[in-house]
């Protein structure tokens, strides 16, 4: 673990590199993911079957000495099976038996196989850290994050995830399959890989810490202002059906500020925005029907839009 004495700005590459001896590759992906945990929100990766989704959940939660929770989501799972629910004794006494949302790091792990219903389970912990049973608010452990993965849309035997689920999730990133150097790495890695011999290199109260650094980061109001512009833009091409709601701005808004923060500064560039902007608006727009018939999805809307709105100078 990490001394008290520690510069705190360091911890945030020590845990990228832990996380790197046991997963390869997929460097774009592990920073999404710090980036989403300092920023208090959620990831949703998307991916074949066997593309490391599971082994870099598990290892990022044991770097950072956190509770790993996984919920392999099927189509007959209950909501309840989730959260959690009351147990009744004769005396008419009950006690509440936690679900496995109750966990520092949850693999919600092919959430697109289960019903909406099931999903939707997952929504009150994500946006405020609770669940509640039958009138009864249980609080999450701090901190908390979600860690979903899916299948690619229209996969056999899935659900579309909802607009509101969806809109949960900060980032939505994908994760393909490892280039020949890369999987050459693994194979012949893949004894230390199965067996990993994890040392945590920071505790859940210095991510907490980090945390609130990130709150410190400045954004200016130009660069406030070009966030709100790009969603407005986002929203108003002509291609899309469904726009980003204010969650979106938010998100962009503090994830910006961690982004910055794992960079050495303490203010948020123009770039730090257009970097994210991918997977923060990527899950939350739906293009017209008649535009998806020209190909447009919304990479090309989000290109297009970062492309017309004018960077401010800082």
């Amino acid at each position: 673990m990490t001394k008290n004495s520690e510069n705190p700005n360091s911890r945030p590459n020590k845990i990228l590199e832990e996380v790197s001896k046991i997963v390869v590759g997929k460097q774009d992906i592990k920073e999404m993911l710090l980036v989403a945990l300092l920023s208090e929100g959620h990831l949703l990766i998307e991916g074949f079957p066997g593309t490391a989704k599971t082994l870099l959940a598990k290892t990022f939660a044991q770097v950072i000495a956190g509770e790993f929770k996984r919920i392999q989501f099927t189509p007959d799972m209950l909501p309840a099976d989730v959260t959690g629910f009351n147990v009744y004794s004769p005396d008419g006494n009950s006690r509440f038996v936690t679900g496995p949302v109750f966990g520092n790091i949850v693999l919600a792990d092919e959430l697109n196989r289960t019903s909406p219903r099931t999903q939707a389970a997952l929504i009150e912990a994500m946006q405020e850290k609770q669940v509640t049973i039958e009138g009864v608010t249980h609080p999450l452990p701090e901190p908390f994050m979600v860690i979903a993965s899916q299948l690619p849309y229209g996969s056999e035997g899935t659900y579309p995830l909802t607009e509101v689920q969806s809109d949960r999730f900060m980032f939505r990133v994908w994760s393909g399959y490892l280039s020949k150097e890369d999987e050459q790495k693994v194979v012949s890695r893949v004894d230390q890989i199965e067996n990993p011999k994890i040392t945590p290199v920071a505790s859940l109260a210095n991510i907490v810490e980090l945390q609130q650094l990130v709150k410190r980061v400045h954004v200016s109001e130009k660069v406030g202002a070009y966030i709100v512009t790009l969603v407005n833009g986002f929203r108003e091409d002509p291609d899309v059906l469904l726009g980003p709601s204010t969650r979106a701005s938010v998100a962009l808004f503090k994830g910006s500020r961690a982004l910055a923060f794992l960079q050495g500064r303490d203010y948020v560039l123009p770039d730090d925005v257009k970097r994210l902007a991918l997977p923060v608006i990527v899950h939350r727009i739906r293009v017209k029907p008649e535009a998806e018939m020209d190909d447009v999805t919304p990479k090309t809307v989000v290109g297009r839009v970062l492309s017309a709105v004018p960077v401010p100078k800082i």
